[in-house]
């Protein structure tokens, strides 16, 4: 009974023997080496595109478009447009004042002073914001409204205009007129000496009109006509800029122009009434560059 047990046992365990493959599964096997061996293909190659018409020519998409990123440099304001809406400001400040200054002057009682600075206030803010609103009319479509604001400008810049004249005729007289009557030491002297002949003429003419009368009477005429001409001397240095003015063009042209006393006089004046009422066109400029 052991040996047969045994035989058995050894029988049981010896391997089946390999059945031969039909062509079928070879052709298999085949294809699943050739499919290993072959590397694998990026997920985006492995997604199929639909197939397109043959005669349709497939349109090779084109590359965005390089922008090159520069620094931006903010926006610093500029100088000039400021400092020329400044000087505007600054003008049109001191037209004011001298225009409603030399207006309330001409009233004869406190209501029709009040009145007449008032007119000269409102003249200069009109002559001061109008050529900014009549250009930026001009450059839309209301240019006859334009046309109005200029007519309206030039009526108050003239009535400025004069208006700043005799503010500066006035004060420039006042102050011509107190530094001719001072009293310099040349002066003094003249009046001092003329005091001194005109009494020892009326000593010697008590007696009655003699030789030596008729000689103090000329001396009294020398000595007031001394006096005279160093008041003329200090009325002459009343006004140092005229005479400096005068004295540099004649040297700058070599005496070929010599401008008188009036006519420095009559160019100062202009100026001096014409610069404080271009506030507005300041004005103008300065916005129209920023």
């Amino acid at each position: 009974m052991a040996d047969d047990t045994t035989a058995s046992i050894i029988t049981l365990q010896q391997p089946r023997p390999k059945r031969a493959k039909t062509p079928a599964e070879r052709a298999k096997a085949y294809r699943r080496r050739k499919k290993a061996s072959v590397p694998a293909l990026p997920v985006a190659a492995q997604v199929s595109t639909p197939s397109e018409p043959e005669n349709v020519t497939p349109v090779t998409p084109m590359p965005p478009p390089t922008v090159a990123l520069r620094g931006v440099t903010p926006s610093r304001p500029r100088v000039a447009p400021i400092l020329l809406t400044a000087s505007a400001l600054a003008l049109a400040g001191v037209g004011m004042t001298m225009n409603g200054w030399f207006a309330r002057s001409l009233g004869s009682s406190d209501i029709a002073g009040w009145l007449f600075l008032a007119i000269g206030v409102t003249a200069d803010l009109i002559a001061l914001v109008m050529p900014s609103c009549a250009a930026r009319l001009w450059r839309g479509p209301q240019r006859a409204i334009s046309l109005a604001g200029w007519v309206m400008w030039a009526m108050t810049f003239v009535f400025a205009v004069t208006a700043g004249i005799g503010f500066a005729s006035t004060n420039i007289a006042d102050v011509t007129l107190a530094r001719a009557s001072r009293t310099t030491p040349a002066v003094q002297t003249a009046h001092a000496a003329l005091a001194d002949v005109m009494a020892a003429r009326d000593r010697e003419c008590e007696g009655g009109v003699g030789k030596f009368c008729r000689e103090r009477e000329a001396a009294v005429n020398e000595r007031r006509q001394a006096l005279d001409a160093a008041m003329r001397s200090v009325e002459e240095v009343a006004d140092p800029q005229t005479d400096a003015a005068i004295r540099i063009v004649a040297w700058a042209t070599h005496g070929a122009l010599k401008p008188t006393d009036n006519d420095f006089a009559m160019l100062r004046l202009v100026l001096l009434a014409l610069l404080p009422q271009i506030g507005g066109i300041l004005l103008m400029v300065g916005r129209s560059t920023k």
